[in-house]
């Protein structure tokens, strides 16, 4: 076994030619178990050297080769010390509409892509070149290309040259080097800790990619082509910004002076495909009982609070309940970054916004929220409650908005109750301790915990009523619950979802909508 055999080594570039080297040498390492990788370290070295041959003093031949083996082994200790077992190399070819090239084309192609890129930006009028179509775009990019490809003395075939057109295309409209990423519908996170650090989130697990960035400007260029899209802006003075990409999928992007080290980067990317609660059923996420409960609840108007940690699946079940509202209804939703997709015609869909330059024009979710009692809504939906917005949403509740729903951060159902209670003090409204509590018990019906496990699988955990007790205090009434235990020495769960309680305290309300003998069927 070579790992050398489809090596494209550029004369005269010794950092590039060792990142090469260290690259292909762990792309096949990866694949060999353990004891092969052991076994095949002597074989690695003495490749590695013979590309070293140019150094003539031995020395500095075996202080290069250590530095390489070195990278080796802490690429594969990244590889080991996740569960896969799998170091992810997404190719440019991997996007649907790139030319299709073998291993030697695709990295002369990658390598000339770093090379002409700023050249070929220099060479046409960007101006101009951001109000072209595609279409348009690529054939004013082919002359420019051609004519650096042609000063650099870099010599590429047609079809090289078509997926390099197709590259600078992504890198001037898309997100360069992250498009492939985002292409892979297997890839739900993708997370930019730096230009050469990057991970993403395949089957509920964490791994190493092998994307990299140019450097912190190329990184950088990226992200502010991301928030300015949509009216918002990142910059010394506004540091962090939260935002969306055109598809619905959610990012995050804080940079330097708050981020140390380098811009960083998160997204979490839109599922193209709506998830319902059947296919959640299905994908084991929760029982056919308990989303017969939900579906009721929604039906019933009950209001519906979704609780969870970060990446959770606290959106996508969001998303999923909602499909149970009836068509004729007036829905709102207000969100910091939309990314909710009701199916419903009669949708009104807001979004926050942040201060400008000069500190001013903030909206924030309160204010949306006041706002949209004067709309005329059956429902409102609030994609995340953090803070003094719960007050008012719990008003609206309270006040002929029934059937209304949101989400919030809590690790367990037992949590919700006091994270609403100290969001409404941060109101400012100088209720007492007691009146906010009964606000609360007489505000919210259920609270639907959801939460991604421990092997990767996120499920709902928890289905519990709030009732008030006779000295006004709060109790959680669970209906369903996910016991389970971990299989000794994996990760593996072995659980069922069960009932824990009698009939549920909105039987009666299910019976004004004439839903009680669905609701009786499953008890």
């Amino acid at each position: 076994m070579s790992f050398t055999e489809n090596s494209t080594l550029s004369p005269g570039n010794e950092l590039q030619n060792q990142d090469l080297l260290v690259r292909q040498a762990v792309q096949l390492m990866g694949l060999l178990s353990e004891p092969d990788q052991s076994n095949y370290m002597g074989l690695l070295a003495g490749e590695m050297l013979q590309h070293l041959a140019n150094k003539q003093n031995i020395k500095v031949q075996e202080q290069v080769l250590n530095e390489l083996i070195k990278k080796v082994l802490l690429e594969l200790s990244l590889v080991r010390s996740h569960a896969s077992n799998e170091f992810y190399y997404p190719k440019p070819t991997h996007k649907p509409g790139y030319p299709v090239v073998n291993a030697a084309s695709e990295e002369r192609v990658y390598n000339a892509l770093h090379r002409v890129h700023l050249a070929v930006m220099d060479a046409i009028d960007i101006k101009e070149a951001s109000s072209m179509t595609a279409d348009k775009l690529l054939g004013y990019l082919s002359p420019a290309i051609v004519k650096v490809l042609d000063e650099t003395h870099i010599q590429l075939n047609n079809v090289e040259q078509t997926l390099l057109q197709s590259m600078l295309l992504d890198e001037i409209t898309g997100l360069g080097p992250l498009e492939p990423l985002l292409a892979d519908e297997s890839v739900t996170d993708i997370l930019v800790n730096s230009p050469n650090k990057i991970y993403i989130e395949r089957n509920g697990k964490l791994q190493p990619c092998s994307i990299r960035f140019r450097d912190n400007s190329h990184l950088m260029h990226v992200i502010t082509r991301i928030v300015t899209k949509i009216g918002r802006r990142i910059d010394e003075s506004t540091p962090y910004v939260d935002a969306r990409l055109k598809d619905g999928s959610r990012v995050n992007a804080i940079i330097p002076p708050l981020a140390l080290d380098a811009p960083v980067l998160s997204i979490r990317k839109f599922n193209k495909q709506s998830i319902t609660l059947g296919k959640m059923i299905i994908q084991k996420n929760l029982s056919a009982a308990m989303a017969t409960l939900l579906t009721i609840a929604v039906k019933c108007r009950l209001n519906i609070v979704i609780s969870g940690g970060t990446g959770s699946g606290k959106t996508t079940l969001l998303n999923a309940l909602s499909r149970a509202i009836p068509h004729n209804e007036r829905i709102l939703t207000i969100e910091d970054s939309a990314e909710l997709r009701l199916q419903q015609e009669h949708v009104v869909r807001l979004e926050t916004r942040a201060a400008n330059i000069e500190g001013t024009g903030a909206v924030s979710e309160r204010d949306l929220v006041k706002n949209a009692l004067r709309m005329r809504p059956d429902r409102i939906i609030l994609g995340e409650v953090r803070g003094a917005e719960a007050f008012d949403m719990m008003q609206a509740m309270n006040t002929g908005h029934d059937g209304s729903m949101c989400t919030i951060h809590a690790n367990k159902p037992s949590e919700v109750p006091t994270r609403l209670m100290n969001m409404v003090t941060m109101a400012n409204v100088g209720m007492s301790g007691d009146a906010i509590k009964q606000q609360v018990a007489s505000s919210i019906n259920l609270i639907v915990q959801i939460n991604r496990m421990q092997d990767g699988k996120r499920r709902v955990i928890a289905i519990s009523e709030i009732e008030s007790t006779e000295d006004g205090g709060i109790k959680l009434r669970h209906l369903y619950e996910f016991k389970y235990t971990m299989k000794e020495g994996t990760n593996e769960i072995i659980g069922d979802f069960e009932q824990t309680s009698d009939k549920p305290l909105f039987m009666s309300r299910a019976f004004q909508f004439g839903l009680d003998k669905a609701l009786e069927e499953i008890y």
